[in-house]
């Protein structure tokens, strides 16, 4: 809502020349005297002084447009205090038409505006307003997934995480602008009240730069729930990198930006374990790392338990899947399935995927006699269909 002042408002009626006189006689060819009538031009409206928010208006998100307007004249001077009476930096408009906010408002704080315009006269009129900022019941703080300066496969969705449930998702959207070069167009889905990915209809393209920025600071996200501090994000597609396991050939075939690169022979889930199918993202690469069953409910000495120190491991679900080095099946990789649902293959070969590999790569399994991949098993997006993703998910 804006609140306008217009001050010094004078209404000046022009008054016209005429004659009054009676009819002059005519000369001896019937003319009269020509009479002429002038009317002065109306003076300049004053400045009209426009402050938002409204005056005295409370519970103000400081993340909501702060700003000052002149109409019909300009702005002259604008001076925006907090409590403490410490100036708030602002922006005035090449024309000086509108002034607006240039750093973040507190939470819970009150803040004093006076506005000084001018008409086109030099006219001048003065416009004071006051106003205080909400006092969130929660502040909301985001994580991201890719972090800045990261180059990531083009697979990678943005996942954002926020660590409270949020209510107004379109607000929550909108503080979340994305930009590449070249353009991509895609959508957001909510996988809960919480958290929110974006990514394109297809793949990202090769090379792509992706530019993300999370102002949430202020935001009213509802509920009482308003936006902590801002994130920003620059991040770099890197070489297309897609691998398709095939559980029923036992073979890995590696592509780089759209060229075979690598037959990798590899072993998955043996019966009762059968590694499910579906478009896998790369999560996290590791090196000598302790894989452990008993993280899925079966003690390390159980029979089927283990407790194994892995040389190369490529975590690409959440549930546990991993491609990783198994020298103990070298003999069956290329053959058969013997694996607890992971990708076996041999140490050199998973070495040299996962040195040319990054993050958000793909790998695609299919023909694994296993379940479906759950969409939210791990960074399973691209498991959703793109008419299903436009709807938005959990909103």
């Amino acid at each position: 809502m804006i609140f306008a002042a217009v001050l010094g408002v004078t209404v000046l009626v022009a008054t016209a020349c005429s004659s009054s006189e009676a009819a002059q006689p005519q000369d001896d060819r019937g003319k009269q005297d020509d009479r002429t009538s002038t009317k002065s031009a109306p003076p300049p409206e004053p400045v009209k002084l426009m402050i938002t928010p409204k005056n005295k208006a409370a519970n103000v998100a400081p993340g909501a447009p702060i700003t000052v307007a002149a109409l019909d004249g300009k702005l002259t001077k604008v001076v925006l205090t907090n409590d403490n009476g410490e100036p708030v930096k602002g922006r005035l408009s090449p024309d000086a038409s509108t002034w607006q906010v240039a750093e973040p408002l507190g939470y819970g704080r009150t803040y004093s505006a006076v506005a000084t315009g001018v008409n086109k006269d030099g006219k001048p009129a003065t416009l004071r307003s006051s106003f205080t900022t909400v006092e969130p019941r929660l502040k909301a703080d985001l994580s991201m997934n890719p972090l800045d300066g990261q180059t990531v496969g083009v697979g990678q969705p943005l996942a954002f995480y926020f660590d409270v449930d949020i209510t107004n998702k379109a607000a929550a959207e909108k503080a979340i602008q994305i930009s590449s070069t070249p353009h991509v167009d895609g959508a957001f889905y909510w996988f809960s009240d919480s958290e929110v990915h974006w990514r394109p209809q297809k793949y990202w393209p090769a090379g792509t730069k992706v530019s993300v920025k999370a102002s949430i600071y202020g935001k009213d996200f509802g509920n009482g729930v308003f936006g902590n501090d801002d994130r920003t994000a620059n991040v770099n597609i890197g070489r297309a990198v897609v691998a398709v396991a095939d559980g029923g050939t036992h073979q890995m075939i590696v592509n780089v930006n759209g060229k075979v690169a690598r037959k990798i022979p590899i072993s998955m889930g043996k019966p009762g374990h059968e590694t499910p199918f579906g478009t896998y993202v790369v999560m996290s690469e590791h090196t000598n790392y302790t894989m452990d069953s008993s993280t899925y409910g079966v003690p390390a000495d159980a029979p089927g338990g283990y407790r194994t120190l892995i040389a190369v491991a490529t975590r690409i679900s959440n549930s546990g899947v991993f491609y990783h080095s198994a020298p103990w099946s070298v003999g069956d990789q290329g053959y058969r399935n013997v694996s607890h649902g992971c990708i076996n293959m041999s140490t050199e070969n998973a070495a040299w995927l996962q040195s040319i590999s990054n993050k958000g790569d793909l790998v695609v399994v299919k023909h694994s006699g296993g379940p479906r991949l759950e969409s939210w098993d791990g960074l399973g997006d691209w498991q959703i269909p793109w008419k299903e993703w436009l709807k938005g998910g959990a909103k």
